[in-house]
């Protein structure tokens, strides 16, 4: 990566990260204000959902589809590969088992992972459109779903790097690597 994107990567971090961080105090003087009034909804003080809080998540999610699409992309090529030794010169050893039920477990994760970012990105529409129409409960509501699928993508995308240095450990094992 040249010096330039990682530059513009920088400066999009930082920008999300101040943004972040006004939301963050920004909602929790609101929430302190409304804490003082009696007459104030309880839903006024768990988070204040607007557009911008919506922005925060559209540079984001691309940004994160784009690596889990990497990711499958990688695997989709290796399959393609093992395929092709197995049928055209029949050369698939007896202990690649073990890799090959790993290299199934890694495309399911990345299916499930990919289809949470997905939902994840559709449900951060539905935020807007619930925001476009006043509909701040909803809004809520679906926002905390679009987190949620983000959170949980996040948690089997990490899952499946685990079971990637596991694949790459049975490679070592294979070439009697000791440690």
């Amino acid at each position: 990566m040249n010096k330039a994107k990682k530059a513009t990567l920088f400066q999009l971090a930082c920008s999300v990260l101040l943004n972040l961080k006004k939301f963050l105090f920004g909602s929790l003087k609101y929430s302190l204000v409304n804490i003082k009034h009696k007459d104030h909804n309880q839903f006024d003080s768990i988070m204040d959902v607007d557009y911008t809080v919506t922005a925060l998540m559209f540079p984001a999610i691309p940004l994160i589809m784009g690596v889990y699409s990497n990711r499958f992309h990688t695997l989709s090529a290796l399959v393609r590969k093992l395929h092709d030794e197995q049928i055209f010169q029949k050369q698939i050893p007896p202990e690649w088992n073990k890799q090959l039920e790993n290299l199934n477990g890694r495309i399911t994760l990345l299916k499930y992972t990919l289809a949470l970012g997905g939902f994840g990105f559709l449900f951060n529409m539905l935020t807007v459109f619930a925001l476009y129409f006043g509909s701040m409960f909803f809004a809520r509501l679906i926002f905390g779903t679009c987190c949620l699928s983000m959170i949980f993508s996040i948690v089997l995308f990490i899952r499946e790097i685990f079971l990637s240095t596991n694949a790459l450990r049975l490679h070592l094992s294979d070439m009697n690597f000791k440690k």
